[in-house]
């Protein structure tokens, strides 16, 4: 398995998904005060009902915020969506796009991907872009034109390398515990950097997620162009994310 040549500073983003009460804030707390001296940079993605209140009560902490979701119109009538202009407006600074459970759950396609991201950017925040292949298509042996696809649909002609954040996600393993092989995912993440390449958006990190916590963190973090990590379910704890964030201490 490659790894790192140089080390960078990585970006690990916690997914909250559809977890979190008022009560979350202790662990947000908790979180905060063991970042001290961490060479990460850390956004966390509550829910919605929470986004407001933790940037309020957290600012001057070394936390960034992002939502999970928005819509892609600025405002109109869309009882219970969010624009990206009034999740700015509150303080966030990135929105999730694209998750599989999205795609999953609401049908959401490449091209309403694609439109939501241009949304996020154009309320100046960073776009969090999610690709991955199903089990079906790994077993097929269709993952590399899967998430060629998606990325060409999902991701402008003209990509804002300062605007966006790539995710691959393998479908298969999120929230499972599995994770592919080291030498498939730097396979995966080698494929996806000469894509961004070729089309001139060389800085876009790239992160790993599903199934990313403290148990495989340390070796994960290092693979090569694994800029970071989407974490789900460890994020939710301070302890677990603490730890996940601590791997990136090391080598």
């Amino acid at each position: 398995m490659a790894e790192k040549p140089s080390r960078t500073r990585p970006l690990l983003v916690g997914n909250w998904k559809m977890n979190g009460l008022r009560a979350s804030e202790a662990e947000v707390s908790a979180l905060a005060k063991g970042l001290d001296g961490a060479r990460a940079d850390i956004w966390l993605c509550p829910p919605i009902t929470l986004l407001s209140h933790f940037i309020g009560a957290f600012k001057g902490k070394p936390l960034s915020w992002g939502a999970q979701d928005c819509h892609a119109q600025e405002s109109g009538a869309h009882t219970g969506d969010v624009s990206a202009e009034m999740l700015a407006d509150v303080g966030a600074v990135s929105v999730i796009v694209g998750h599989s459970e999205r795609r999953r759950d609401h049908a959401e396609t490449n091209a309403m991907v694609r439109s939501k991201l241009s949304a996020v950017q154009r309320a100046g925040m960073v776009a969090i872009v999610c690709i991955g292949e199903t089990l079906e298509e790994r077993e097929r042996g269709d993952v590399l034109p899967v998430l060629e696809k998606q990325l060409r649909e999902s991701l402008p002609e003209e990509v804002d390398g300062s605007k966006t954040v790539l995710a691959y996600e393998p479908v298969w393993a999120i929230g499972t515990g599995k994770v592919p092989s080291g030498d498939e995912i730097v396979e995966v993440h080698g494929f996806l950097r000469e894509r961004l390449d070729a089309c001139g958006a060389a800085g876009v990190p790239i992160l790993y997620g599903g199934s990313l916590g403290p148990s495989n963190a340390d070796w994960l973090l290092r693979l090569d162009n694994v800029d970071g990590g989407l974490i789900g379910t460890a994020s939710l704890k301070a302890s677990s994310f603490l730890e996940v964030i601590r791997a990136c201490q090391q080598g």
